[in-house]
């Protein structure tokens, strides 16, 4: 992996953006895949999974509690039948969130789970509890000691659970180890993500017997086995995105190529709204920005199929030279506009209310400056305000970016932007 501590993307802006780019499988797609394959009685070859930090720490994970694994290409393979150990790796689960869902996965196959408190980008309070009290009402017991929270298969309670809030990483771990515990569990108000959809999907065709996904109710019929298979996650929205937002806000012609148009419409009703011009059929999104953007007064963040928390950084971005004032209202994560003072020192000119809340008035022109990314999406949005800024920019920290963007100082450059990496 290329990813360095002290890498930096140095910027100079002002390029507009044009050409045809392939958008890469998601980050949020293959993560709960991967650590769903040690339930596998078999191999299980996943493709083309992308070249990013989490994909690499949770085979690194996986490989650490015994699995055989093989990278060829972008094709990785999983043998799980040697797995022998039910410790996640302390200091590799701290690096990433994602670490917490193997625990489904681990609980349905061994009964036993123990793993450090996960860790990932600072963007506010994410606790596991909702997962912790599903499993205690599927009848694991729950432990903590010190750092490390140990998690035992007492008796398996199939029941009706309902989340208070629609966690993604909860409905992954209950559909995992509820799949392959015989009974039927019902889990009410699910995640309705396309991830949650994939993960389905792949555990269907292992297998499983799971009904709902995607729907306001999830029930999962368990079964004794599941069988190793290939298969293709679907590709990433998150990214998708990025490239739209940075079309939009650089002035361009994009053409993005293994795009879901559906699973960006909130973000495409924004960017139609703000006056860009898209059309998209099947697996194509194509887009096209030749003015300056009109604000979007209001924009407010919500559980899918709602505005996605992960985009609302972009959109910050985007307005700090659209036209007019807009209101931005994050509802998931407390810490997502540690953005916005890195954004000022661009001269963007933005009002943080609260944690919660800030109002942007849309500059004419950013300038160049140095900036620093705190978590993944907030950095990918430094680097879209860093396209457009009069001068020079270097963004520091790209670790942060590493972690979901495969690339992207590639993505852009081959798109015409002026980006490269620097130590």
């Amino acid at each position: 992996m290329r990813s360095s501590f002290v890498d930096k993307f140095f910027i100079h802006g002002g390029n507009r953006l044009n050409g045809t780019i392939e958008i890469q499988t998601s980050k949020n797609a293959v993560l709960p895949i991967l650590s769903a394959s040690i339930m596998a009685s078999s191999p299980v070859t996943i493709e083309k999974v992308p070249d990013i930090l989490d994909c690499d720490n949770m085979l690194r994970i996986l490989d650490k509690l015994g699995a055989k694994i093989n990278v060829a290409n972008s094709n990785v393979t999983i043998d799980p039948r040697t797995i022998g150990d039910i410790k996640i790796d302390c200091k590799l689960s701290r690096t990433m969130r994602s670490s917490v869902f193997l625990l489904g996965a681990m609980l349905a196959r061994f009964d036993n789970a123990c793993i450090s408190m996960p860790g990932g980008c600072n963007i506010g309070n994410r606790p596991i509890d909702i997962h912790i009290d599903a499993f205690k009402k599927l009848g694991v017991r729950v432990e903590q000691e010190g750092d490390e929270i140990h998690f035992r298969v007492e008796k398996f309670c199939p029941t009706k659970i309902k989340l208070k809030i629609p966690s993604v990483g909860a409905t992954e771990n209950i559909i995992e180890f509820a799949c392959l515990r015989r009974g039927k569990t019902t889990i009410l108000n699910p995640a309705r993500e396309p991830e949650i959809v994939d993960l389905c999907n792949f555990l269907a065709s292992m297998g499983a017997k799971i009904y709902g996904a995607g729907s306001k109710k999830i029930t999962i019929y368990g079964v004794d086995r599941l069988d190793g298979i290939r298969y293709k996650p679907i590709s990433d929205r998150i990214v998708a995105g990025t490239i739209m937002c940075a079309t939009a806000m650089c002035g361009g012609d994009v053409t993005l190529l293994n795009a879901i148009p559906e699973h960006n419409h909130s973000l495409i009703k924004k960017l139609i709204k703000m006056g860009c011009q898209i059309k998209s059929n099947s697996d194509i999104i194509h887009i096209r920005s030749d003015s300056r953007l009109n604000s979007i007064s209001k924009l407010s963040t919500g559980y899918y199929p709602k505005f996605p928390t992960d985009l609302q950084s972009m959109i910050l971005a985007l307005s700090t030279t659209a036209s007019g004032r807009t209101s931005i209202k994050e509802n998931i994560f407390s810490n997502r506009f540690n953005t916005a003072n890195e954004l000022k020192s661009l001269c963007a000119n933005i009002d943080i209310i609260s944690s919660s809340n800030v109002i942007v008035n849309g500059v004419k022109e950013l300038h160049g400056s140095e900036v620093n990314s705190q978590d993944l999406r907030g950095g990918a949005s430094l680097v879209l305000a860093g396209l457009v800024a009069k001068g020079e920019t270097i963004v520091n920290n790209v670790h942060y970016i590493d972690r979901g963007y495969e690339y992207l100082e590639n993505s852009l450059s081959k798109l015409g932007a002026d980006i490269k990496r620097i130590r």
